[in-house]
């Protein structure tokens, strides 16, 4: 076949690939979780997408730390309803329900929240430099190594639920062309593949950890950490909203996760949702 390359794993190859499914039993086990990922687990070979699925389910009154977990997607999203690179067993495609007593203004902190718990998976686990692009991209290298899609359903004044989407890129070991120069693994990165299971148990943890320490504790605790973790205050950007460009500098992230932008006119601008570039 001309132009492809086909690899014909070995015996040990294939009982790895076996091996690293992320079946509900595999997850459970060794993981100190309290809920998330101690209630239902719903399994799929393959789906369309893991957040409809959990939208669908959280509808029907799933409770709070249902976990939806494929190994492949056949119509992975990301915002804006861009797709996501999801072939089989290469990545973690993950939703979890949650049912959060706050605002609706307050849902842009459970993005930022999911990507603090991201960030310090990868640096735990794989000793990756990793940096958080506002709003929901985990970037290595510059390229996007996961994204996170946060889903809501809400009445005027309270939440009834939110869903978590994570794509993570473990295991692959090339990428489309219309996004190679965008998109990176941990095997790209590393040379090496990597468990996924243990991935999961420990995104599961730390995000679980953060949860309680935003409904116990405040924002404040989880907003410090992922200014730790992102450079994008005090950078020139470019962030595009709803068609319309803004340019200048980002004196602050609020305390809903909204980047405070100064202007090159020196006028400011509180934005919650948008596109951006580093200038």
């Amino acid at each position: 076949m001309d132009g492809e390359e086909v690899i014909v794993p070995t015996r040990d190859q294939s009982l790895a690939y076996l091996s690293d499914l992320l079946s509900p039993d595999e997850i459970r086990q060794e993981l100190d979780t309290k809920v998330f990922g101690k209630r239902d687990i719903v399994y799929f070979r393959e789906t369309d997408s893991t957040n409809t699925r959990a939208k669908d389910l959280a509808a029907g009154d799933a409770p709070e730390g249902t976990l939806i977990v494929s190994e492949k997607q056949e119509k992975g999203r990301g915002r804006k309803g861009r797709g996501w690179f999801s072939p089989p067993q290469q990545g973690i495609y993950a939703s979890l329900i949650l049912r959060p007593t706050i605002s609706p203004r307050e849902a842009p902190r459970i993005t930022l929240l999911t990507a603090v718990a991201v960030a310090e998976t990868l640096l735990s686990l794989t000793g990756l430099k990793v940096n958080i692009k506002w709003p929901n991209d985990i970037l290595v290298n510059g390229r996007k190594i996961a994204g996170i899609l946060t889903e809501i359903s809400a009445h005027t004044d309270a939440i009834d639920y939110i869903v978590v989407g994570l794509g993570l890129n473990v295991n692959t070991p090339r990428f489309p062309d219309d996004i190679r120069d965008k998109a990176t693994s941990i095997l790209i990165e590393t040379g090496k593949q990597f468990p996924r299971i243990r991935l999961i148990r420990e995104y599961l943890r730390r995000l679980e950890r953060y949860y309680e320490v935003f409904k116990g504790i405040g924002f404040e605790p989880v907003m410090k950490r992922w200014k730790q973790l992102t450079n994008i205050v005090g950078q020139e950007i470019m962030v595009e909203v709803t068609g319309k460009k803004y340019i200048g500098e980002v004196k602050d992230v609020d305390r809903d996760g909204a980047l405070i932008l100064k202007d090159t006119n020196g006028k400011s601008h509180r934005i919650s949702s948008g596109d951006v570039t580093l200038m």
